[in-house]
């Protein structure tokens, strides 16, 4: 198990860490296996999607706003940060991707996003490579 930090630096961030991810596998000497990719936080999440086009981030952050806007009288959670967790709830705080030849199976244009939405902060990611 390896446990890497990342730096946010805003309320809403979308930080790329397939860098960080395949090192932790090549690290790990496992072949043909799984990965599992946790953060053990309430305000933030993981998610899988193109890394090419910064276009595709920027659209995610705004549609998450117009669904789940930041600012709403109704939210009951007195901390102020329940779009937070409602976006961390809905996208997910883990991903599991196949191992193959040592390489992680993602696809040509996929990359592993920490998504912070409650930030700037310091998060933790976890990682679990498992031969199979």
């Amino acid at each position: 198990m390896s446990l890497i930090k990342v730096k946010t630096t805003r309320r809403t961030s979308f930080v790329n860490i397939t860098h960080l991810v395949k090192e932790e596998v090549r690290k790990s000497g496992v072949k043909s296996g799984l990965c599992l990719i946790y953060v053990p936080h309430t305000t933030c999440a993981l998610f899988i999607n193109e890394g090419a086009d910064p276009d595709v981030i920027k659209d995610i952050a705004y549609m998450l706003e117009k669904l789940i806007p930041w600012d709403d009288r109704n939210y009951a959670h007195a901390e102020g940060n329940s779009a937070a967790h409602i976006r961390s709830s809905i996208i997910g705080n883990s991903r599991i991707v196949p191992i193959e030849g040592g390489e992680l199976m993602l696809g040509t244009w996929e990359s592993i996003f920490l998504a912070e939405f409650d930030g700037p902060r310091e998060r933790k990611v976890i990682i679990k490579t498992m031969p199979c």
